[in-house]
């Protein structure tokens, strides 16, 4: 299966409006953008174009304002990027991988509950 290339941090950006809002035109994907940074329209519009031609968004051109859609889900984008920099930066290991996001923001209680839980989860499923 081919797999669109890895999203730039823009790009993450714009996909992570479109899963939130849903297919969007650019105009929608600017507004909220520009809601938090300073951002001019055609960089949206252009960045857009490139991430349709990248495979890593859907362009419906059926009505006048282009609509667009993420390719993939973000729980699929999530697990990509997430195996890419384990192999890339953790060489393989999740372990490595954890204490390196543990280490790089303080988890809150809740979020730690939360990982013990998944973890007892993943080794029920082991078994």
């Amino acid at each position: 299966m081919d797999f669109p290339p890895r999203p730039t941090d823009a790009e993450l950006d714009i996909l992570a409006v479109l899963w939130s809002l849903g297919p969007s035109t650019v105009r929608d994907v600017h507004e909220t953008i520009a809601a938090r940074k300073p951002t001019q329209y055609t960089t949206v519009l252009k960045q857009m174009q490139v991430m349709a031609e990248k495979g890593l968004v859907v362009r419906d051109e059926d009505q006048r304002a282009h609509v667009y859609k993420p390719a993939r889900t973000r729980e699929w984008t999530q697990k990509q990027l997430a195996g890419d920099l384990l192999r890339r930066a953790f060489e393989g290991s999740p372990t490595s991988l954890m204490l390196g996001a543990l280490a790089a923001k303080k988890a809150s209680k809740e979020e730690l509950a939360e990982l013990r839980a998944i973890l007892d989860a993943h080794e029920e499923r082991s078994r």
